[in-house]
């Protein structure tokens, strides 16, 4: 599932080719996407210039003269920048026509969204309610020990609760936490406001090395011009059970934590 590096990745790639251009259409395929493509999308974008480019949390937000388009990749959905005039494959549901070039929606799990938006889009169902952004000055150590008064989930699950800090998906989390040697099911209440600062600071250092690598893929995810993101040959922990730890030698383990897999070295994080 494409994360925030990808989304950020992503951003980085298409705002180039997007910005200052006009809409001359919108072509939907497949309208059935997680929610359905409101008809607005079609009435209405066409004719706006795009203004900006800009990501919140793992969404795309293309904000034109008089509204913003919403996309998120889902689980496996991409976005390419092709000819208008490309035959589309079986799982290209969408296309943003800027006259002989456009940006086209790939999505074979149909998870994807594509919404759109005449009101500001912070209060829009899908946004309203996000956390901090990993980036911005007010995440810190603070931040998280708050968040965590009287919580006994597992600090793994605390960072990746997206109503507290947006963006740290899977990958992400048991990287983050290998590099702070916090332990993935220590109880979030039990951390101290150093650990946490530890650990703010390594979710940006993490996040920020995998946006300058392109992202992971990790089974469909690719960039907006078709090649791979490279975390993947970074990656500590995630996917390395059995293999030795990079700062003991001692074997990685793996464990569900919140219903998810989880890596980490027992020996090193606590």
């Amino acid at each position: 599932m494409p994360e925030l590096p990808e989304v950020e990745t992503t951003r980085r790639g298409i705002a180039p080719y997007l910005l200052g251009r006009r809409l001359t259409g919108v072509r939907i395929r497949q309208p059935l996407l997680r929610w359905p493509v409101p008809e607005a999308l079609c009435r209405d974008a066409p004719g706006q210039k795009i203004l900006a480019v800009d990501r919140r949390a793992k969404y795309l937000l293309l904000r034109l003269e008089r509204g913003t388009v919403l996309i998120h990749l889902g689980m496996s959905g991409s976005l390419r920048l092709l000819p208008s005039a490309t035959l589309p494959g079986p799982h290209d549901h969408a296309d943003l026509l800027m006259g002989v070039r456009c940006l086209r929606l790939r999505d074979p799990r149909r998870f994807g969204t594509l919404l759109w938006t005449t009101e500001d889009p912070d209060c829009h169902p899908r946004l309203a309610g996000l956390g901090l952004e990993p980036f911005d000055p007010a995440f810190d150590g603070d931040h998280l020990q708050r968040a965590a008064q009287g919580r006994r989930v597992a600090v793994k699950s605390l960072i990746m609760d997206q109503q507290i800090l947006v963006g740290v998906g899977n990958i992400y989390a048991s990287e983050t936490l290998f590099r702070a040697r916090i332990h993935p099911a220590r109880p979030a209440h039990r951390i101290s406001r150093e650990r946490y600062q530890c650990l703010a600071e390594a979710v940006r250092a993490v996040l920020g090395c995998a946006i300058e690598q392109g992202g992971t893929s990790l089974r469909d995810f690719v960039r907006e011009d078709g090649r791979p993101g490279y975390f993947a040959q970074s990656l500590e922990v995630y996917g390395r059970a059995g293999l030795p730890c990079s700062g003991c030698g001692r074997p990685i383990r793996e464990r569900r934590i919140g219903q998810r897999s989880s890596f980490f070295c027992p020996h090193c994080q606590h």
